[in-house]
């Protein structure tokens, strides 16, 4: 006997779903979206619990379309990602792209891009970009564009969303993924359906600095890996070059290099110095022009490791803003910066962990290897970006690449089968447990498979993610709290960043393998 409920059913066992989502950005909401427009009743789940916990909240400069020419965004996808990038995929992206932005951003929620003078949409353009090509709201377009989505999913007859609900394990028979056991009362509360959607974001809780969330643990990638699906590319970890350097950390969009702002080290030249800054206030020396000939523009790979070379040659790194109408434009980062002590028109930068090109492995329509599991978003490997991806691509992908899971997700029946049993909670230890062991691969990560990678840093790594991961499994087999899943998953997902590192030989992308132990990541320039 079951009792029905909105977009669910009770069972004894647990719950039924035609179609479960799990994370709540851009990606995991356009799933969702799509497979309710085919007559699906979709279950959303989220660790989070307000909107900012999502990535996609955090997002800053926006969104790329093509404006009508998808054949050069594809060019510079490509150039970007240092020729690694699938072109079929990069073809599925830029084809649906800008019907996807149209259809649900700016038609479904009305998104209140910025406009230019004239009342047209403002389009602005960021590293590695040719054109001026990204629609943005301020600096802080994902915001706009998530909690408008949540809202209206909100009010949706045939979805419903679940906040602070963590997915723990997917349920799996005979190579066909059945749903996923949650951290709902009872302990292990598992929800069966007719397909599932990955949506979990990236792994930014990997690394001690980054411009994730805190709670972007990698989950379900772990969760896919350990069901048995193709997991690639995890080498490919993008660092954004210019983030704050300071306490709280926060990501300073590439719109504002994109609109003139400048990087600049810490050599301050001389009056009458052909080096000599063109404006009146003190600062450094331009570097990037003897880098790349796209200077500030440069892929983002590129940026972040002259940036690190400056900082460890020179001492630290800006970013001046003053070519810019910094207050008047960018709002909420000129806020930031004056709630953080900073004044003038010098932010020091520092790279910062901040996407994973890499991920589970799917195909056009966000299909796994594995059977009625989907995976979108920053989780989802799907050839588009290779070895770096390019500036404001990644909420494009999640967008275009949820509405084509969402639909293909559907017309599947629930089948309830045996579910993974999990033990009772002990919150108190657990928690204790996880926050010392996820400190010890933080620091771990960030010696090991940062910016610069060297083969015998990348084994020592693999030893200590192994050391640890089998710590996190003799605890988790007593005890089962969500602190030790998001460790058990960091660990494994960290463990396959480690593995294809080390399988991989070639610096290509935002992968930089020193040839000898020590060598720095990039040199600066030397003197002429």
């Amino acid at each position: 006997m079951t009792e029905t409920t909105t977009g669910t059913a009770t069972t004894t066992d647990g719950e039924t779903t035609d179609v479960l989502v799990v994370g709540s950005g851009i990606a995991g909401c356009a799933a969702a979206l799509s497979a309710a427009r085919e007559g699906a009743e979709v279950l959303l789940l989220t660790k989070a619990t307000k909107p900012e916990d999502a990535s996609t909240d955090w997002a800053q400069g926006g969104i790329s379309t093509t404006r009508g020419d998808p054949e050069s965004l594809k060019q510079d996808i490509i150039a970007a990602s240092d020729g690694t990038a699938d072109p079929d995929a990069v073809d599925t992206l830029v084809n649906h792209a800008d019907e996807a932005v149209e259809d649900v951003l700016i038609d479904t929620l009305e998104v209140d891009f910025d406009e230019a003078a004239d009342g047209d949409l403002d389009y602005t353009r960021e590293a590695a970009h040719s054109e001026f090509r990204i629609l943005h709201v301020d600096a802080a377009t994902g915001t706009h564009i998530l909690r408008p989505f949540l809202n209206f999913l909100d009010d949706h007859d045939r979805i419903e969303v679940r906040q602070d609900t963590a997915a723990l394990e997917l349920i799996t028979a005979e190579g066909r993924v059945h749903g996923a056991v949650t951290d709902e009362e009872p302990e292990g509360h598992p929800i069966y359906a007719g397909a599932t959607v990955l949506a979990t974001g990236g792994v930014g809780a990997l690394y001690g600095r980054s411009t994730n969330p805190d709670d972007a643990t990698g989950d379900g990638i772990a969760m896919a890996a350990l069901a048995g699906a193709d997991v690639t590319d995890m080498e490919y970890i993008q660092f954004h070059p210019t983030a704050y350097d300071g306490e709280d950390p926060f990501l300073l969009s590439e719109a504002l290099r994109g609109e003139g702002a400048i990087l600049r080290n810490g050599d301050v030249p001389e009056s009458g110095d052909s080096g000599a800054r063109e404006t009146e206030s003190p600062g450094g020396e331009r570097f990037m022009d003897d880098y790349h000939p796209q200077g500030d523009l440069a892929p983002r790979d590129v940026v972040a490791r002259a940036v690190e070379a400056e900082r460890e040659a020179t001492g630290e790194v800006v970013l001046d803003v003053s070519p810019l109408e910094f207050e008047t434009d960018y709002p909420a980062i000129a806020e930031k910066c004056r709630d953080r002590g900073i004044e003038g028109d010098e932010i020091p930068v520092a790279p910062s962990e901040h996407f994973l090109c890499g991920g589970i492995d799917v195909d056009d329509r966000g299909r796994t290897s594995l059977d009625r599991l989907y995976a979108v978003g920053e989780c989802a490997r799907t050839g588009v970006h290779g070895a770096n991806r390019l500036a404001s691509t990644s909420l494009l992908e999640g967008l275009v690449w949820g509405l084509r899971a969402g639909e293909d997700a559907t017309g599947f029946a629930p089948d309830v089968v045996e579910a993974p049993e999990l033990l009772n909670r002990d919150p108190d230890l657990p928690a204790r447990f996880a926050a010392e062991k996820f400190t010890r691969l933080q620091q771990t990560m960030d010696e090991y498979l940062g910016l610069e990678r060297d083969p015998d840093e990348i084994a020592r790594a693999s030893a200590v993610l192994r050391r640890l991961k089998g710590e996190v499994d003799a605890y988790i087999r007593t005890r089962t709290a969500r602190e030790l899943y998001e460790l058990r998953n960091a660990s494994v997902t960290a463990l396959l960043i480690a593995r294809a590192a080390g399988e991989n030989t070639e610096s290509i992308g935002c992968h930089y393998v020193a040839a000898d132990a020590g060598e720095s990541m990039a040199e600066p320039p030397a003197d002429d």
